[in-house]
């Protein structure tokens, strides 16, 4: 079975090994691996002889914050729009959302594949045929590290047009303001 190396990598873990068991100085060990000293020193010090990883250690958004990458989640496990229309709903909402920040949160939370419709699951139920202009509205509890957001979601199933809001609380004023920023966003 070989060893797969970074591309950077000028050493192997037996080349490793050797370089922590040795006794010789550290240029001479340098100068038979063909490496720097400072590579002998970083190997001699470690315990291990496996690559350090390097990546960020808590994965997470330069562009988008947390309450922004959770109404995210919760819109698309709540809409199951595909990307695309998950992008055009919320970037009213979200303008500095590009496609790509928006592929990478949804892959970051597992959910970047919608789920397959066919199989041992029963059938799910198509919606009532409406005509265009016909909104289902909806609101779901988003749970994040700094507490509770409410999204309020309304979908037209024709056109597939979808808006969004996230607010702080749920009660009749903040449905009222979304209701009213419904009526001016759709034409």
């Amino acid at each position: 079975m070989g060893q797969v190396l970074h591309g950077s990598a000028r050493t192997t873990e037996a080349v490793r090994r050797a370089i922590q068991r040795s006794e010789e100085s550290i240029r001479a060990l340098a100068k038979r691996h063909g490496i720097s000293p400072t590579t002998v020193q970083k190997w001699r010090k470690r315990t291990s002889v496996a690559d350090a990883p390097m990546g960020p250690k808590a994965i997470h958004s330069t562009v988008l914050t947390i309450e922004e990458e959770a109404m995210i989640v919760a819109f698309r496990r709540h809409t199951l729009l595909p990307l695309d229309d998950c992008l055009y709903s919320l970037q009213p909402t979200i303008p500095h959302l590009t496609r790509s920040a928006l592929h990478r949160c949804l892959q970051r939370h597992g959910i970047n594949r919608l789920p397959e419709m066919e199989g041992d699951k029963p059938a799910k139920k198509k919606f009532k045929a409406y005509p265009i202009g016909y909104f289902h509205i909806d609101i779901a509890e988003v749970r994040t590290g700094e507490g509770k957001l409410y999204l309020f979601v309304a979908i037209d199933r024709t056109s597939k047009l979808a808006f969004a809001r996230l607010v702080d609380r749920a009660n009749t004023v903040t449905a009222t303001a979304f209701l009213d920023k419904l009526v001016e966003a759709v034409p």
